[in-house]
């Protein structure tokens, strides 16, 4: 998503916009589908912008931000450690495992976990084979 700065020439009204893409707003301006909300007229253009800067301040902000995402991060962790512990690791095996416990070739005392590509959680999907992917942090303990 982009946020643009917008001018309408007509009215001198600024307004800010949402677009998918910069390219989109190129799209839409071209079919002439942009109008002022205020006197609906078509000349609108885009504005000087000051880019927003992430800074390495101590605002509050940026400590807020930071906070939430080691909680995240803890909470992640969290469920890598319960699954470590309650699950086995099957590695790039996933598929082939998760399907010999679904047909019953197999038996399983515990449930697994591993790597698998989008393309294989989906097909696994498409048979009836329940998976789920969950965000995996590896350890920076260099």
């Amino acid at each position: 998503m982009i946020k643009y700065k917008l001018v309408c020439k007509n009215c001198d009204l600024l307004f800010d916009s949402w677009f998918a893409s910069s390219k989109e707003f190129e799209t839409l301006k071209k079919k002439n589908y942009l109008n002022c909300h205020v006197c609906n007229s078509r000349k609108i253009e885009k504005t000087l912008m000051a880019p927003k800067l992430l800074r390495k301040s101590k605002s509050k902000i940026c400590d807020s931000n930071s906070f939430k995402l080691r909680e995240i991060n803890k909470k992640i962790k969290e469920y890598q450690k319960f699954i470590k512990n309650n699950f086995d690791y099957v590695g790039e095996n996933f598929a082939y495992e998760a399907r010999s416990i679904h047909y019953n070739t197999k038996k399983k005392n515990k449930g697994i976990y591993g790597i698998a590509s989008n393309e294989e959680i989906k097909e696994l999907k498409e048979e009836g084979i329940e998976t789920e992917m969950i965000p995996w942090l590896e350890n920076r303990n260099n």
